[in-house]
């Protein structure tokens, strides 16, 4: 396990990654999705707080990429459509 001071890569964008983080607390404490998720892992006790930030990132970062690539706006009580 690695001890020591952690750091942003030097090859990463950190503005984005910092508001990424930012958005990420806000969601938590916002959004009731991803708060209900937050709380249901750190509960869990399996991972540390950290980890769940990083995975509630990741949950945001794939709403914005599909809305960017379905060009639609985030529709919080989505419906496939079957055809």
């Amino acid at each position: 396990m690695y001890k020591g001071k952690t750091m942003v890569s030097n090859m990463a964008n950190k503005k984005v990654k910092m508001l990424l983080h930012l958005s990420a607390l806000v969601a938590i404490r916002y959004n009731q999705e991803i708060k209900d998720y937050y709380r249901r892992k750190v509960t869990e006790g399996k991972k540390n707080k950290m980890s769940v930030i990083n995975a509630d990132r990741n949950k945001l970062i794939l709403r914005i990429f599909a809305g960017v690539n379905r060009d639609r706006e985030y529709e919080k009580n989505y419906a496939k459509l079957v055809a």
